[in-house]
């Protein structure tokens, strides 16, 4: 049951670039709400629909069916005009004439950037949800949609790997990550990869000319290389096409993963985290608490300040790299 009193009605919103399980972390912050006998609202398309009003009341009966469906049902949007003191002023606004006392903002870095100044400015309740494929929020340590967008890459490397030992051909898999190597890493790990390129260690041309070269002397029938794309280390078609060009035995194709890693239905893991921090989200408004981010640390629900989840950098651990290359021989 509610312990503050101040708070009667929560609004929840996804932002962002959508991720599996979303839907499920929407759920449980509705059901949560109702259990604790507090209205809920669902804001559509974001801080751009919460500027325009697009609110809708919800229920428990309202999020039947979602747990495993992925993207997001209230829609997801960027929004320039919540960038301006302006547009975070008409959404206050909104909030106010539809009596909402608290938010629960599902999204990555943006998303609670925006939290971050518009708790700043107008003192209002948000507890943050991390909901990123990316896995690059610190706070926690896993991010809603990083476990089923793994899995995703996983899957589609195995049918690469298939028709690459049939032809002896050698494989760079493009996937998402362009300022931090999480998901590369894994899934470097996870699929055996000869070589993972990655923002936070830079493989130059010569060094991966090196391990293709080790690879050909050990009669690899194919290799596989994950590439997250962007700096200096992204890029797959760039990097295939050196590759080709100073080892021209090699018959090199690109498969860029592109969106494909955002969809599909939520992973077990990825349903039960969401479920979790949605449920944590209201307990905390209603404890009070605010201007924080839950996530997971050491399998315990943690509250971060948004000013710490945004201004530090989640570090990848080395261990993981360090392994696949012992492994990639």
């Amino acid at each position: 049951m509610a312990e503050n009193g101040s708070i009667k009605k929560i609004a929840v919103f996804t932002s962002g670039g959508d991720a599996p399980g979303m839907n499920a972390a929407v759920r449980a912050v509705v059901r949560a709400c109702s259990y604790n006998n507090v209205q809920v609202a669902g804001i559509y398309r974001g801080y751009q629909g919460l500027i325009e009003g697009d609110i809708e009341e919800l229920s428990a009966r309202s999020v039947n069916h979602i747990l495993q469906r992925g993207g997001t049902f209230l829609k997801s949007a960027r929004s320039a005009d919540f960038r301006k003191k302006e547009g975070r002023k008409k959404a206050y606004e909104k909030l106010n004439s539809h009596g909402i006392d608290a938010l629960v903002a599902i999204g990555g870095d943006g998303t609670f950037t925006g939290a971050f100044h518009f708790n700043k400015e107008f003192d209002f309740p948000i507890i943050g949800i991390p909901g990123t494929i990316d896995n690059d929020l610190y706070g926690t340590d896993f991010t809603i949609g990083f476990d089923t967008c793994l899995n995703t890459v996983i899957d589609a490397v195995d049918k690469i790997r298939d028709t690459a030992a049939s032809h002896n051909r050698l494989f760079f898999v493009e996937v998402m990550g362009r300022d931090a190597g999480f998901i590369a890493a894994h899934a470097g790990l996870a699929s055996g990869a000869l070589a993972v390129m990655i923002p936070e260690r830079h493989m130059s041309i010569d060094q991966l000319l090196e391990r293709l070269s080790d690879a050909r002397r050990h009669n690899k029938s194919s290799s596989i290389v994950i590439v997250a794309e962007g700096g200096e280390s992204g890029d797959a078609t760039r990097i295939a096409k050196e590759v080709q060009e100073r080892m021209p035995y090699y018959d090199t194709r690109v498969t860029i993963l592109g969106h494909l890693q955002r969809g599909g239905s939520p992973s077990c893991f990825d349903r039960n985290l969401a479920s979790r921090l949605g449920v944590a989200a209201v307990e905390y408004l209603i404890k009070g608490e605010r201007d924080s981010m839950v996530g997971i640390i050491d399998r315990k629900v943690v509250l971060t300040p948004f000013e710490k989840a945004i201004s530090e950098k989640l570090q990848l651990n080395p261990e993981i790299i360090r392994i696949s290359d012992i492994l990639s021989i």
